[in-house]
Parts: structure tokens; sequence; C-alpha cells
């Protein structure tokens, strides 16, 4: 289930990334919706989301890879494989960052429960 979740999750970040205002969305817009959707998922899931993660976050640099293997037009300039690349890492980073958030955020949520007033 969660892979199911995070495939739906990571094609709609990608589709916005790709479709909405004609590709033209800003850049920030995907860095904030995979930086949520993976602090989301860690702090849901904890460790055991690491995957769902790791799928929403594949879900954009493999967009524009299939778009440039197929020759489709695409909105990353320059559209080469080491332009990938960079973004594949620089979103990686994001979605680490995002889970690490989700992580102190479980891990907050669940050590305030043991408190005794």
């Amino acid at each position: 289930m969660r892979l199911a979740v995070a495939l739906v999750v990571g094609a709609m970040i990608a589709a916005v990334d790709n479709f909405a205002f004609d590709g033209e969305a800003s850049p920030i817009v995907i860095v904030v919706m995979l930086l949520t959707a993976a602090a989301i998922v860690s702090a849901i899931w904890g460790r055991r989301g690491w995957m769902a993660v790791g799928v929403m976050w594949a879900c954009v640099p493999t967009a524009h890879l299939v778009k440039h293997v197929l020759g489709l037009p695409d909105t990353l300039h320059p559209n080469t494989y080491t332009s990938i690349l960079y973004l594949a890492v620089f979103t990686l980073c994001v979605a680490m960052v995002g889970a690490g958030f989700g992580l102190l955020t479980r891990k907050l949520a669940r050590s305030g429960r043991h408190t005794n007033p």
C-alpha cells in the first residue's frame, strides 16, 4: 500500500511539473510539493516510509528522462542527460530533507505523548 500511495503522489507531482501551466509551473512549487509529501510520509510511516519517499522522488527526474529519450519537448533547459542528473540529485536532497523533517516531527509527537502533566 505504501508504494501505491507513493507512486500516485509521485505521479501527481510529476504531472504538475510537466503539465500545469503548459509545463511552466514554478520549480519552487515542485520543491514544496516534494518536500511536503516526503515529510508527511515520514511523519506517518517513520523509517518504514523510506522506500515510499524514494518512489515519490524518482517520479520527478524519471518523467524528464522519459521525455528526453522519446524526443518529446520538455521545459528542462538545457534538456540533456547532465541536466536530468542535476535535477535528480537536487530533488533527492529535497526529498531527504523532507523525510528528515517528517522523522523529527514523528519523534517529537511521540515523545510528547509520554509526558505526564
